[in-house]
This record gives structure tokens, sequence and C-alpha cells, in this order.
């Protein structure tokens, strides 16, 4: 009896401290007290225990009785303790649930990047080119996610209360829930409508032919601030990852900065071959990657790195995954719509068409480079044609596929055709299908989150300032002695990284129609896009010649297509197998794609084609 006493004034008590808590928290106030919630249920049991025994022995009761009523309250802890420790597997299955999600997203992307590689190297350009994701769509793709409707209730609770929430006591669904996943699923199913839908303008610029028109207007001065401020606008992305140990961060960047560029001329013999391969130039990236990887692996074991979440250096312990690399499945094979019917709106595809002009422009760049570095002859009309048409089709495939991203040419594949001379279609295509094949093995995919985020972030710091400066090398063409092209260049580039910032970080577009605001809001705050317009209006209205603006030297690989080889050094673009029939039927000889476009039919040469093979 005495007993009931006691718990009925503790549970009182927790009911006064409950309401307390709950108006607290309606008002915004101390609501870091809500943390450590099993530590108060434990103290509580504990208060129960000592206040019970010391009422029983204050009445005389016998030592016996306190001590059975000792073993109760035990069984009670003990009780209480199985079921925090249920909770608590409860809630990391769901945060694997989540995390599983993003390993979705790899395994979607490598297996859609394996397909677009196929087509290109098959029926697309037919160049040994390597598809995968770009960055070039990241940049409109936050644009987009920063609008109002899609900002991160997760993200706003822990800016606002601290990162010690517990989330759920403001009425936000579990990490990993069913209602967790539908929310972070909707953000997707906008990307993936975005992508579909904007990547429609790529395939019909390719197959309408268009593109010798557009040509005609695109100068180096409208190339340079839509690459360049691709690569200079994802540093905060970069710094973020790198700034949770910047010391493996920078070790990082210089094992990948000696591998590639103090060690690219050391020569190791090769088990397979008499010859020696410049080992360490071709895999600089890797080699630096692993390393780093390895001396984190060293230090996670000696405990050198913290193992508390809260103090600094804990991102690169190599161990914060591991539950994923166990529970992964060993095989999912990813299908179209898996995240559910993409949404498509207009502030969604108008935002994300920058990324595609972006994408599109640049991989022309890539498919003459590619050439040029294979020892074929520069592609034709009708091969950049069937190019871009193919990286839209692999784009809407990417869309539909869920991938989150876009796929286009990859320049890092082009700079390994330089350095190992190996130009080959079958090995390109053989490394496609081993993509499709390793897209669809989930353990695969678990394996790279293992590496720590400052490895990656340390990487980041050379692959993006890789992006900023491919975009500047286009200013060789350019007269960087004329005060005309100085200013367009200044201009782009400052105003095309002012606006966009001052954009995210001020709600100040209102028009009075909220289509229209969102739209300008995703475009103006895409540094890419506006950073290439202002280019390419100043380059198309402030007067200068050819030759000065670079339209000269940037046209002269075009040119060299009518002047340069025989016919029959071009049929390796032909189509595979049918392309005898093609030239027998003359409508072909109309349209953009094919190999005949504005010509005449010819009879086939297949000794080029054995050479590119």
């Amino acid at each position: 009896m005495e007993l009931k006493e006691v718990d009925g004034e503790e549970q009182l008590r927790n009911e006064n401290a409950k309401e307390k808590w709950t108006k607290l928290g309606e008002t915004g106030n101390n609501c870091n007290n809500w943390i450590d919630k099993s530590k108060s249920d434990f103290d509580k049991v504990e208060k129960v225990k000592d206040e019970t025994l010391d009422h029983g022995i204050d009445e005389g009761k016998d030592t016996s009785d306190g001590k059975e009523l000792e073993q109760e309250v035990g069984d009670a802890i003990e009780g209480e303790g199985e079921k925090n420790e249920k909770e608590g597997l409860r809630k990391k299955k769901n945060e694997f649930k989540a995390e599983t999600g993003c390993l979705w997203g790899f395994w979607t992307i490598l297996f859609v990047s394996g397909l677009a590689t196929l087509l290109q190297s098959t029926l697309g350009v037919r160049l040994p080119i390597v598809q995968g994701g770009t960055v070039t769509f990241v940049i409109p793709t936050i644009a987009i996610l920063l609008q109002p409707q899609w900002e991160c209730e997760f993200v706003t609770a822990r800016n606002q209360y601290g990162p010690n929430l517990n989330l759920t006591q403001l009425g936000l669904p579990e990490i990993g829930s069913e209602k967790h996943r539908e929310m972070w699923m909707l953000r997707i199913r906008e990307i993936q409508g975005a992508i579909i839908v904007a990547s429609l303008f790529q395939v019909l610029t390719g197959v309408s032919g268009i593109l010798m028109y557009m040509l005609k207007y695109i100068g180096p001065l409208c190339i340079v601030p839509i690459i360049t401020l691709t690569g200079i606008s994802l540093f905060p992305a970069g710094s973020k990852m790198a700034s949770g140990h910047w010391w493996i961060a920078l070790l990082t960047m210089f094992l990948i900065t000696i591998f590639s560029q103090y060690m690219k001329r050391v020569e190791i013999p090769c088990f397979c071959t008499k010859d020696k391969i410049a080992f360490f130039s071709l895999f600089p990236v890797l080699l630096g990657v692993m390393t780093s990887f390895i001396v984190c692996i060293i230090l996670t074991a000696t405990d050198v790195l913290p193992a508390d979440k809260t103090k600094w250096g804990y991102m690169a312990r190599t161990d914060t995954g591991m539950h994923v690399l166990t529970e992964a499945k060993w095989f999912r094979f990813p299908y179209p719509g898996q995240w559910g019917l993409p949404k498509v709106s207009m502030v969604g595809v108008f935002g994300m068409l920058a990324g595609v002009i972006a994408a599109m422009i640049e991989s022309i760049g890539d498919y003459y480079a590619c050439a040029r570095l294979a020892g074929a002859p520069p592609p034709p009309l009708h091969a950049v044609n069937r190019g871009v048409f193919t990286e839209g089709v692999a784009c809407v495939l990417a869309g539909i596929w869920g991938s989150g991203n876009g796929t286009t040419s990859y320049a890092e594949n082009i700079g390994v055709i330089g350095i190992t001379k190996v130009g080959s279609r079958r090995v390109v295509q053989i490394g496609g299908l081993m993509m499709l094949v390793l897209g669809c093995f989930g353990k695969f995919a678990a394996l790279f989150t293992l590496i720590p985020t400052p490895v990656i972030g340390g990487m980041f710091m050379i692959t993006f300032g890789m992006v900023t400066a491919v975009g500047l090398s286009n200013l060789q063409y350019i007269d960087l002695n004329s005060p005309r092209n100085l200013f367009i260049l200044g201009v782009s580039l400052f105003f095309g990284l002012s606006l966009p910032m001052w954009i995210t970080e001020h709600d100040v577009i209102d028009t009075g129609n909220d289509i229209i605001d969102q739209l300008l809001s995703v475009l103006l705050s895409t540094s890419m896009f506006v950073g290439g317009l202002i280019g390419f209006v100043l380059d198309n209205t402030i007067p200068g010649t050819d030759e000065e603006r670079g339209i000269n030297s940037w046209r002269q690989t075009s040119s060299s297509v009518k002047s340069g080889s025989s016919q029959s050094n071009y049929d390796l673009y032909n189509f595979p197998y049918i392309q005898p029939y093609l030239d027998k039927i003359k409508l072909f000889n109309y349209v953009p794609v094919c190999p005949r476009f504005l010509a005449k039919p010819v009879i086939v040469n297949s000794f080029s084609n054995e050479a590119m093979e």
C-alpha cells in the first residue's frame, strides 16, 4: 500500500513535468532539455527505489521486505534497459533504411552510367568516351531544393534548437520511417521530372540539327563562365566535407598531387608484358584516396580518432558506416519509377535546363578532344548531332530510373586516353557493361560508405578545382590583351557569383505570380546560368572581330572536317551493321543524326571501323 502511494506521487510529478516540458516545447524554449530521455527514466526508477526503501525502514519494516522490494525495482530497471535497447535497435534499423536510400541512388547512377556509355559508344557519337553523372546538374538541383516548399524540416529544427534535438518530440517522423522516406522521395520525384523534361530539349536539339545554327553564337566567352562557375559554385560542398578533419583532407590532396604531377613519369614494370607503364599517372586519384583510406583505418583501429560524434575528427573514422556494409543486400536491380511517379513543375524544368545546356556545350568540346587523342578524325556534324541526341536520351533514362542526376561525357576519361594511348571502343564498351553489372550489387556500393567524408572532401578540392581550370583553359582561344574581352570575362564571372549568392540569402522576388517567382528564383540563383547568360549577351552585342573573340580559333577544329581526312576515315562514325542499308534510302540524307546528312550516298569502307575497334 505504501509503495502504491509513492508510485502515485511519482506519477503525479511525472505528469506535471511532462506538462511543463510540453509547454516549453510549444514556446520553442529549452528544447535541448528533451534529450537523454532514457537517462532520466533510469533516474526516476532509482528515485522510486530510494524513497521506497527509506520509507520502509522508517516504518520499522523488516529488511527482507526491503530486499524483496529492491529486487522488484531491479527487475523494473532491467526491463526498462531492455526496452531502451530494443528502441535503440529499432532506431538504428530506421537510420539504416535512410542510408540505404542513398545507396540505392548510387547503385542507380552507376547502372544508368553503364547504360549511357554503351549507347554513346555504340550508337551515339561512336567514340571511346565514358558517360557518367555530372556536376552541371548539381547546381540547379541545389537551387530547386532551396525553394521554400522543399525546405528540409529536419535541418530547420536542428538549426533552431541544436544538433542534439529529439526530433520526434517536435512531431517530425523518425529518421528511416515510412513518413521520413516519403519526405525525401518527394524531393527526388521533383528532380526526376525536371531532368526528364529538361533533357527533352537536348534530344530535340540533336535530332533537329539546329545545333549548327546555335554554335554560330556560342564562343569561348560564353563557355568559360558556364564551366568555371560550375566548379567554383561547388566549393562549399568540398569545404564542408573536408572540415570533418582537415589534416586527412590535406593528406588526400597531397597524395593526389604527388601521384599525378611529381610521379607522372615514373614507370614500373608490368607483370603481363615486358613494357613499363606510368602506373601513378594512370590512377592518381584512386591511389590517393585508397592511401588516405588506409591511414584512416589505422587511426580508427588505434583509437587515435575520437569515437564521440560531437568531437572534431570523428568524421574521419572508417567504422561509422560499417552497419550499412553488413546489412546491405547482395543484389538489387534498379528499376524505372523506383521512387514513385516523377513530378513535373515549370520551376524545376527551367531551372534544370541551365544544367542541360551547360552539359551539352561541354560535351561538344569533349567529342573533339576525344577524337584528337584517340587518333580519329574530328567528328562530323551528324556525329555531333547524334552524340547530343544520345546524351539527351540517356538523361531522360536517368530521370526515369531516378538517379537524381543526368549523364554527360567524362573529360577525365579523355585524359586517360591521352596517357594510356588506348582509344578502343571495345574497352569502353566493356567498362560500360561492368558498370551495368556492378550497379546491381549492393555490397559493392556499400563499400563506398566506408570512405570517410574528409577523404572525399580532399578529393573534391582537386576535382572541383580541375573543373574550374578546364573552364578557364578555353581562354586560350581569345585575345586576353583586349579590354573588351577582359570586361566581358570579369563581369560575367563576378556577377555570376554575386547575384546568385544574394538571391539565395534574400527572398526578394515578388512578381505577384508564385510560379514566376519560383522560376526566377531558381534561374537567378544558378551561377552558371547567370554567368553564361551575361557572357553570351555581352559577347554577341559588344563589337569585336572574330579573331578577337576567339571564334576563328574556336571553329578551327570544325573547319578541318571539310578539308582534312578523306571520306573513308569518317566511316568510323557510321552506324554499325545497318549503314549499307541506310545508304540506299535517300530520305536519310536529310536526317541530321544520319551519317549521310546533306551528302550523297557513298560506299562504306570498313577499314577505319576495324582500326577503332
